[in-house]
Order: structure tokens, then C-alpha cells, then sequence
């Protein structure tokens, strides 16, 4: 009678283990806010849609459970309106017959999905956000070419469509007013018609020309600009290459007064006052605002990989700006960023520093530096960290940010 009694208090208590651990993992479920749920009724469905890269998981896995967290993180900086990618996940305990047709052995397993495939290409490298997001970026990237929607109208009425062969000679002298662009790029395509009617307005402007070329079949003239999004609007003047300084800190600095970012707003009305400002610019009051420092090195935005990356820190305040270019929150902080780097242009105290972690030189520095998430900001002191920022991002707050840092610093 008293084993039954030990028996049955024995059950008791695995059931009620059993509970708390199911009640544990449910509510782990309702943590992935950002993450897309998929079932075999609706999977092939949702992935011709857009390119994917879906976890296919079990709920017991511990290799799931300790990946989960780091694959809501990436959702979450992944899953915008305006992405052409979507992290999503498969439970295979409760959707065999998918997982089974996707092949489908151990878990996790992930794959990428460009867009209409439903066979995908497996991820077998570490599970890291800055490799995770490489291996998406590196997949995006192959699947421009590939994908390539029609492109923007022929152009016509002023507007020139210019290849490898034709831009360097074209914007070796005079003034060029540039959009680097993608076809497959939504932003692209809501900008072409205005892009066209800016050229219309001015195509009997001898002074200015208004041009456009593709990133993704002229890649070699994107890369000398260092074109990292798209659209990408670029004023220059009388250059080439030799409009971008390329440092032996890997850095890229495009000059003032040769070749100018645009950022404000794409309205035809907001980039005509932009070209009446630029070509009436006086050179000479420009010229003399360019400050340098005392090694004849301008100082703005320093873009630094883990070669570089050591050195570019070890004086003064550093803040740095780890990202992916493919990131909405990252592509919305940089005109703040290259403005944050103006108002320290010059301050030989001070260093405005950005990090691209998907790129392969750069990963494992953006894994060393705890970087979880983009963009991450971190402030460093003489090489070291001493500081995330985590406020708002704007230029006001960023700015106070540094100055509240250099005051400390000063009192000490």
C-alpha cells in the first residue's frame, strides 16, 4: 500500500514537471514577436513571394533553444515592409510532412529560399548573427543578378544611362548629378519617374547631367564609391577615382567639394533646388571650409574592418556604428551618421567610425566586439569600450552623446 502511495506521488510529480516545462516553451513562443510561423498549407505560398531563410526546428532541440534568440533578433531587423527577405521558422513535431519533403534531418536546419524556389540552399556555417547575416547578404547578392526584375524605362529626354565603359569618361569633367540603383530595389523603382522628370526639367542645362547607372551589372564603378545601398545619389564634380581617398585603414572618404551625398527628400521640387544649390556653391568659400588634420588626413566618416580596426580606435573618442547594409534601421540612421561626422569634421579628438559586419573581414571583429544586433553603437576611449548608446537616434541626442563624454573626460 505505501509503494502505491510513493508510485503515485511520484507520478504526480512528473506531471507536474511536464506541465512547467510545456508551459515554459509556450511561453518562449509567444516571444517571437518578429519571427513568421509556417505551415505546409501556407509555405509554398509565402516563399514565392519574397526570398526566405527558415529555421526548420523542434521545440525540445537544445541547439534550437539556444539559436531561438539570435533568430528573433535577426527577424526583427529583417522583417520590415520594405526588406526583400523574411526570417521565418517550421516546427517539424508538428509539421512532418514538410520537413520530410524539405529534406529535412536534424535540427536546426536552415535554408535560404530565393524567391519562387521552394528548394533551398542550407546554411552550414556557425550560428552567429554577423555570419548569419553575411550568408544572407552573400545570397541577396547572388540572387540580384539572377532575379532581376524589368528594368526602369530607356532613357530618354536628358537622361543617360551610363556602363562601365562610358562613366569614367563621362564624369571626368563637369557637373554630374548620379543615381546608383538596382532594379530589383522597391525604393529604386518609386524614385525612377521623378528621377526621369528631374532629367526632363534640365535637359537643355549644358551645365549639369543627370544620370544613372546599375549596380548590379556595373559593380567595379559602385564598389570605387563604396555603394553600400540603393538608391545611392551622388553629386560630382569633375572626377573619378581619384575623388575617393583610399586610405590604408581601409577607410573611404569622399570630398566635399568633388563628390557630395545627397539625403534630403526625393521630391522633383527638392532635388532641382538641390542641383540650383550645388552649381551655384562659390569654390572658393568652400575650399576654405575643408579642415584637415595635422597629418593632411580629413576627418569624417572612417570605415574600418578588423585589419584596421585596432589602429583606428587607439586615440581619442571613437564611436562606431556596427551595421548591415541591407538593415532598415541601419539604412535610416546613416544620413544621420554622415551628418554626426560633419560636426566633428576636423576635431582631431573625436572619430565618427562605421563597421560593416557583413563583410567577411569583419565578422569575427563584430562577434569579438559583442555586437547583437544593428546598428550597434559603441563609444570607445583610447581602444577601449566604455560605452553603448542606446537613445534616440537623432543628430541632437548623438552629438550631446560625444560632447557628454568629452566633458567627462575633461573633468577627470
Amino acid at each position: 500500500m505505501l509503494s502505491l502511495v510513493m508510485i503515485d506521488c511520484v507520478s504526480k510529480r512528473w506531471i507536474l514537471l511536464l506541465l512547467f516545462v510545456l508551459s515554459q516553451t509556450s511561453h518562449g513562443h509567444d516571444e517571437d514577436a518578429h519571427t513568421l510561423r509556417y505551415t505546409h498549407d501556407n509555405f509554398s505560398i509565402e516563399v514565392g513571394k519574397k526570398n526566405h531563410f527558415v529555421m526548420f526546428y523542434a521545440p525540445w532541440c537544445g541547439h534550437c533553444q539556444r539559436l531561438s534568440p539570435t533568430w528573433e533578433q535577426l527577424a526583427e531587423i529583417s522583417n520590415e515592409e520594405d526588406s526583400n527577405i523574411r526570417i521565418a521558422k517550421v516546427d517539424c513535431t508538428t509539421e512532418s510532412i514538410l520537413c520530410s519533403e524539405q529534406d529535412v534531418t536534424g535540427y536546426p536546419t536552415l535554408k535560404f529560399y530565393k524567391t519562387g524556389e521552394t528548394k533551398g540552399i542550407k546554411f552550414r556555417g556557425t550560428r552567429d548573427l554577423p555570419t548569419l547575416t553575411s550568408f544572407i547578404n552573400d545570397q541577396l547578392g547572388s540572387s540580384m543578378v539572377e532575379d532581376v526584375m524589368p528594368s526602369p524605362p530607356e532613357a530618354v529626354n536628358g537622361l543617360l544611362e551610363l556602363t562601365e565603359d562610358t562613366f569614367e569618361k563621362h564624369v571626368s569633367s563637369g557637373h554630374h548629378f548620379v543615381k546608383f540603383y538596382a532594379p530589383w530595389c522597391g525604393h529604386c523603382q518609386k524614385l525612377a519617374p521623378t528621377w526621369d522628370e528631374l532629367a526632363n526639367s534640365l535637359r537643355n542645362d549644358d551645365v549639369v547631367s543627370i544620370s544613372k547607372i546599375d549596380c548590379t551589372q556595373h559593380r567595379s564603378i559602385c564598389g570605387q564609391f563604396d555603394i553600400k545601398g540603393y538608391p545611392t545619389l551622388l553629386w560630382i564634380e569633375d572626377g573619378k577615382r581619384d575623388n575617393v581617398i583610399q586610405q590604408s585603414l581601409h577607410l573611404y572618404l569622399i570630398l566635399n567639394d568633388k563628390v557630395d551625398k545627397y539625403t534630403g527628400q526625393r521630391t522633383h521640387e527638392e532635388l532641382k533646388a538641390y542641383v540650383s544649390m550645388m552649381l551655384g556653391k562659390n569654390a572658393e568659400n568652400e575650399s576654405s571650409r575643408k579642415l584637415e588634420n595635422t597629418d593632411g588626413i580629413p576627418n569624417a566618416i572612417l570605415s574600418l574592418t578588423a585589419d584596421s580596426f585596432k589602429q583606428g580606435i587607439e586615440k581619442g573618442l571613437s564611436f562606431v556604428k556596427f551595421f548591415a547594409p541591407w538593415c532598415g534601421h541601419c539604412k535610416r540612421l546613416a544620413p544621420t551618421w554622415e551628418e554626426l561626422g560633419k560636426k566633428f569634421f576636423g576635431n582631431d579628438n573625436v572619430n565618427i567610425i562605421k563597421v560593416d559586419c557583413t563583410l567577411d573581414v569583419s565578422k569575427q571583429l563584430c562577434n569579438e566586439q559583442e555586437v547583437d544586433g544593428f546598428p550597434t553603437l559603441y563609444l570607445y576611449r583610447n581602444g577601449r569600450k566604455v560605452s553603448e548608446y542606446n537613445g534616440s537616434r537623432n543628430l541632437d541626442d548623438l552629438y550631446d552623446f560625444v560632447m557628454n563624454h568629452m566633458k567627462t573626460h575633461d573633468e577627470l
